[in-house]
């Protein structure tokens, strides 16, 4: 069954773990769902266009369950706001294959490991998110619980990070001269 709505959420660069949980429980946040690893394949056509036009198709592989998503064109303000609609499926792979029929390709994956915080009586939702890039704490929910629950972790809107975690990907590795791949962990 899909689900769809407005998604407004902005990102928030935090050092390391063990620093975003005190400040997560000093808000009032409390552990939700547990640490899960995310594997995180978009889609496109051969010429970029959902990229060219800010929009993203993804297939989500965490804990066991695949989730479809797709996510509009964002309207950035102090937050970035989208449409996205959401489904699950029961085989990433097989939804790829169909992708692949269609025309589309896979053009860039991302890894993390997502833990869930919510507080008492918000319906907001705050991710703890660990990126081969470092550490974020993602905000979504209203704007104005965005704005507060920011406040409460020590953060203004100079600090909002509004860039996908591909967005951020790209930037660093033109920061550092490194030719784009996949925003993957190192394996051993």
């Amino acid at each position: 069954m899909a689900r769809g709505a407005l998604e407004t959420e902005i990102k928030l660069a935090l050092p390391d773990r063990k620093t975003a949980r005190r400040l997560l429980r000093a808000a009032g946040f409390r552990l939700w769902k547990r640490r899960v690893f995310e594997g995180n394949t978009l889609y496109d056509t051969p010429d970029l266009a959902l990229r060219a036009a800010g929009k993203l198709l993804r297939v989500r592989q965490a804990g066991g369950t695949a989730i479809l998503t797709y996510k509009g064109t964002p309207l950035v303000s102090r937050h970035k706001s989208r449409e996205e609609l959401e489904a699950a499926v029961s085989d990433a792979g097989t939804v790829g294959a169909i992708f692949g029929r269609l025309g589309m390709q896979r053009v860039f994956r991302y890894e993390k490991y997502r833990t869930e915080y919510r507080q008492a009586g918000h319906s907001g939702v705050a991710t703890l998110d660990e990126t081969p890039l470092g550490l974020f704490v993602e905000l979504e929910g209203a704007p104005r619980w965005i704005d507060r629950a920011a406040r409460q972790l020590g953060f203004s809107p100079a600090d909002y990070i509004t860039a996908s975690y591909a967005r951020l990907y790209f930037e660093w590795c033109e920061r550092n001269r490194v030719p784009p791949s996949d925003m993957v962990f190192p394996r051993s």
